[in-house]
C-alpha cells in the first residue's frame, strides 16, 4: 500500500463517516455528530431523563455517579470532565504526602500528560516497563526495595495500571499478573489505581466480567466519551471515604463545570445496555475475521494480550486507493495511516453489527483485488 490517498477519497469518507450505515473501523465508539447528539438529547429531554445539576452536582451527574458506582462495584463515584484529571485526582489522593508513583513507562499519565503529577502535585512518577504494555511482578518489587533501602525513605505512595493501554494497540495485563502485582500491594499497604478508560473493551476480549477487574483496584476510573457517546467526561469510582468531597478537588483544579447535566444524560444514555451490545460486536468480529483472513492478500492478526485493536496487514501489491475507495463505496470506513503502530490497525465497534457479516467479507473480498 504505496500509493496516497486522493481528494475523492478524502471527501467520501468524510460522507461515510455520518452514515449511520457505514461499519467504522477506527475508535472505540460509533462516530457522533452535531445531528445525531442533538437527536438523542432531544430524545432525553422528551422522557424526562435530563436532570439538572449545580456546579456538577445532583441531578443527572449523581445518577450518572451512582450507575457507574453500580457497574463497578464501587461505593461511590464522581463525574470528571477529563479523564487526566480523574487519573490525577486519584493518585494525588492515595499518595498523600509520599512523593512517588509507579506507572507504565507506556501510559497516558507518563506519556501524555505533560509531567502534570510532579508539576501539578509534586508526585515523582516511576516509570516502570520502558517501551511495554506493562511491567513485571519483579520491576516493580525491585521498584519498591529502591524506595526504601535509599539514603533517604522515600516510598512509594500508589500503583498506577492502565489497560488496555492505548500506545500498544489495546494491549491489556493479563488478569493473573494483575492479581500478582495488586496482592503484592494490598500487603504493603500500597494504594492501586486502574486507569480503566476502555475497560468494557477488556472484558469483551477477555471474557473477564468488568467488576472482577475492578475489585482488584482501590479505584478505577472510566471513560465517559470514548463509547458512551458523550462529547467528554469521566467516572472515578471508589470506597466512600475516597471519593467523598473530592468534588472540592475537582473545583480546585478548574473543574468545577456550572452544568454537565447533558453530558451526564447522554452518558448515562449509552451506558444503557453497553455491555451487552459491545459483546455482540466483539463476537461477530471475531467470526468475520476468520473469514477476512481467508481472502488472498489480507491478513487481520490479533495481539497475544490485545483487546478490540487488531492488526491489518495489506499485501503490497494492492493498490491502497482501490482498497479504500471499494470499501468506502460499500459503506466501511478504515483508520488514515497515522505512524503510530508499524502497520494499520482496525477497531471493533458497535458499528460493526450495521451490516452482516457476508455482505463486509464480500466488500473486502473485492476491495483486495489486485489491479
Amino acid at each position: 500500500m504505496t500509493d496516497s490517498y486522493s481528494p475523492h477519497i478524502a471527501d467520501l469518507r468524510s460522507i461515510k463517516l455520518d452514515d449511520p450505515q457505514s461499519v467504522v473501523f477506527l475508535g472505540d465508539g460509533e462516530p457522533q455528530t452535531a445531528k445525531s447528539t442533538i437527536e438523542r438529547l432531544r430524545a432525553l429531554e422528551a422522557d424526562g431523563r435530563l436532570e439538572p445539576d449545580n456546579y456538577s452536582l445532583g441531578g443527572s451527574v449523581l445518577a450518572l455517579e451512582r450507575r457507574v458506582a453500580d457497574e463497578l462495584g464501587k461505593e461511590m463515584a464522581i463525574w470528571m470532565p477529563t479523564g487526566t484529571l480523574a487519573n490525577h485526582l486519584a493518585l494525588k489522593r492515595h499518595a498523600g504526602i509520599k512523593s512517588r508513583v509507579v506507572l507504565q513507562e507506556q501510559s497516558h499519565i507518563y506519556q501524555d500528560e505533560g509531567d502534570a503529577l510532579s508539576r501539578l502535585s509534586g508526585i515523582t512518577a516511576i516509570p516502570l516497563g520502558h517501551g511495554q504494555p506493562y511491567f513485571t511482578l519483579e520491576e516493580l518489587k525491585s521498584a519498591l526495595l529502591q524506595s526504601v533501602t535509599g539514603r533517604v525513605l522515600n516510598p512509594v505512595g500508589a500503583i498506577s495500571i492502565e489497560s488496555p493501554v492505548r500506545r500498544q494497540a489495546g494491549q491489556v495485563l493479563p488478569l493473573d499478573q494483575m492479581r500478582a502485582i495488586t496482592k503484592l500491594c494490598n500487603e504493603e499497604g500500597i494504594p492501586t489505581h486502574l486507569d480503566g478508560a476502555r475497560i468494557y473493551m477488556m472484558s469483551a476480549a477477555t471474557g473477564i466480567p468488568v467488576r472482577e477487574y475492578s475489585s482488584l483496584f482501590d479505584s478505577v476510573y472510566l471513560s465517559m466519551y470514548k463509547y458512551f457517546g458523550a462529547p467528554f467526561g469521566a467516572v472515578l469510582a471508589g470506597p466512600s471515604e475516597f471519593i467523598e468531597g473530592m468534588f472540592h478537588d475537582r473545583r480546585m483544579f478548574g473543574s468545577g463545570l456550572s452544568s454537565a447535566y447533558l453530558i451526564a444524560g447522554l452518558s448515562l444514555n449509552g451506558i444503557e445496555g453497553f455491555a451487552d451490545h459491545y459483546q455482540n460486536a466483539f463476537d461477530k468480529a471475531t467470526s468475520l475475521f476468520i473469514e477476512l483472513n481467508r481472502i488472498p492478500g489480507l491478513t487481520v492478526r490479533a495481539f497475544e494480550n490485545g483487546s478490540n485493536i487488531f492488526e491489518l496487514l495489506i499485501d503490497h501489491e494492492i493498490s491502497e486507493c482501490h482498497f479504500t475507495k471499494t470499501l468506502l463505496e460499500a459503506g466501511i470506513v478504515l483508520p488514515l495511516p497515522d505512524g503510530n503502530w508499524p502497520v494499520p490497525v482496525i477497531r471493533v465497534n458497535t458499528t460493526i453489527l450495521r451490516q452482516s457479516n457476508s455482505d463486509i467479507v464480500r466488500a473486502f473480498a473485492g476491495a483486495a483485488t489486485v489491479t
